[in-house]
């Protein structure tokens, strides 16, 4: 193995897929939010720049190749099950995230079956939008999070009354209060919506790897 910039990102994205989750066993939130939300953006840009310096350096390395699913799906995998314990498990997430992780080991079950054909399996423009609106989704539900956070914290021992004022624009919002309950209803619907849109994207991305797999299933 070649220890080239591309191969060093994609490590790091790997190192980083594990931490997005351990970090909420060191750290209190909000801060462990922030870290894990911080991990997951850095790990998902990396996902995009090793592969494109790869390919402009002429870098493309058979470790690299063998890496960068891994890490990626490693990184989608442990921030949706983050997602879930701090969001809770109700039909919104545990819907759109079983969907999205049976297509992922589905879909890897395909490459790993099909060997050397899997080169078939190509990744397809579509699949590289579902990529795109599951980190986007991703990053939204870990804000989401933060807001939550700071809005209950603000709120703590406020009358019912006077949090409406403030929210209706009645009462002067001295406290900010006004921008956290937008941010955290445009986080947490904006995030959810997006986590669906995904779901379908990564269910007819699937589906069409598997209608391009058939071909190599059938007995002869």
């Amino acid at each position: 193995m070649r220890w080239t910039l591309p191969n060093i990102l994609t490590v790091a994205r790997m190192i980083a897929a594990p931490l997005v989750g351990l970090v909420f066993l060191v750290l209190p939130r909000p801060f462990a939010d922030w870290v894990a939300m911080i991990l997951f953006l850095a790990a998902s840009l990396t996902d995009y720049v090793d592969g494109y310096l790869a390919r402009a350096w002429n870098q493309i390395s058979r470790f690299g190749a063998m890496l960068d699913p891994i890490a990626d799906k490693a990184v989608v995998v442990i921030a949706l099950a983050v997602i879930l314990g701090i969001h809770g498990i109700t039909a919104w997430t545990l819907i759109p995230v079983t969907a999205i992780l049976f297509r992922e080991v589905f879909v890897s079950g395909l490459r790993e079956f099909l060997g050397h054909s899997a080169a078939t399996l190509k990744v397809t423009p579509l699949a590289k939008w579902k990529t795109m609106v599951q980190m986007v989704a991703i990053t939204m539900l870990f804000a989401w999070g933060l807001f939550d956070h700071y809005f209950l914290m603000q709120t703590l021992g406020m009358n019912g009354e006077i949090v409406m004022g403030i929210l209706n624009g009645d009462i002067p919002d001295a406290v900010g209060l006004n921008w956290k309950y937008q941010g955290l209803m445009l986080t947490s619907y904006g995030g959810l919506v997006l986590l669906w849109l995904a779901a379908a994207l990564t269910l007819v991305t699937g589906y069409d790897y598997f209608r391009k797999a058939l071909p190599f299933l059938k007995d002869t």
